[in-house]
C-alpha cells in the first residue's frame, strides 16, 4: 500500500519568517514542500517568484513541488529545473500544446504534474494520462489561499481514479484546496495520494502536530 503524502503550502506560510517555516516543514512529518508561483494573469494575485523559490530549495530537505498558475509556463521550464524543481506542474487551461510541454519537462528531469481548475473535466487528460506523473485537482478556485473547499471534487477524484485505472497509467492524484483533518480521509477513499494543505497547516497552533495528524488520518 503506497502511504499518502501530505505537501504543506508554502502560500500559506509566514513570509517574514521563511526559513523558520521551512524548517518546520523539513523537521515535520510532511513528505512535499508545494510552492505556488502565480503570475497575477492567469489567476487574480500574484505570488512569488525565481528568487524566493531559490531561497527555499536552498533550505528545504524534502521534494519541491512547484505548481505554475502562470500563462506560457513553457517560457520557464528550464529556469523551474535550474532551481531545484523536483515537480512542475502546469494548469491545463494555459497549455495549448500540452503533450509537448509534459515532454519538455521530463526533459529536463523533473516529474510532469498537470492542474485543472474546479470546472474543467478529467475526460480532457484522456489522451495525455500516461504521460502525467501527477494531476493536481484544484479544490478551490485559484488564487488564494484560504478558501472553503468544493464539494464536487469526490465526484471528480473518482473519475480521475477511473480514467487512471482504465489507461493502466501510474499517475498521483493530488488535492489542492480546502483540505483539513475533516475531509482528508474522505478524500483518501475516493482516490487522492497526496494532500496539499496552507491555511490549516499554517494558521494552526501546533504545525508539526497538526502535520503528523493530517498523515496519520490520511494513512489510517
Amino acid at each position: 500500500m503506497n502511504s499518502k503524502l501530505i505537501a504543506p503550502s508554502i502560500l500559506a506560510a509566514d513570509f517574514a519568517n521563511l526559513q523558520r517555516d521551512i524548517e518546520m516543514v523539513n523537521n515535520s512529518n510532511a513528505d512535499w514542500f508545494h510552492i505556488d508561483i502565480m503570475d497575477g494573469v492567469f489567476v487574480p494575485n500574484i505570488s512569488f517568484g525565481m528568487p524566493v523559490l531559490k531561497a527555499i530549495s536552498k533550505h528545504a530537505k524534502k521534494t519541491i513541488d512547484v505548481h505554475l498558475m502562470i500563462i506560457d509556463p513553457d517560457r520557464y521550464i528550464k529556469t523551474f529545473a535550474e532551481l531545484g524543481s523536483d515537480i512542475l506542474t502546469v494548469h491545463y487551461e494555459a497549455c495549448t500544446h500540452l503533450h509537448r510541454t509534459l515532454q519538455t519537462i521530463k526533459s529536463q528531469d523533473m516529474k510532469a504534474g498537470v492542474a485543472l481548475n474546479p470546472h474543467t473535466n478529467v475526460s480532457l487528460l484522456e489522451d495525455t494520462i500516461n504521460d502525467i506523473d501527477l494531476v493536481c485537482l484544484m479544490s478551490v478556485n485559484p488564487g488564494f489561499g484560504g478558501q472553503s473547499f468544493i464539494e464536487s471534487t469526490f465526484n471528480k477524484i473518482k473519475q480521475l481514479k477511473d480514467l487512471i485505472t482504465r489507461k493502466g497509467a501510474s499517475t498521483k492524484i493530488q488535492i489542492d484546496g480546502g483540505v483539513t483533518n475533516k475531509n482528508a480521509k474522505q478524500l483518501v477513499d475516493a482516490g487522492a495520494d497526496v494532500l496539499v494543505a496552507g491555511s490549516y497547516v499554517f494558521k494552526s497552533t501546533n504545525q508539526l502536530e497538526t502535520i503528523k495528524d493530517l498523515r496519520a488520518i490520511a494513512n489510517s
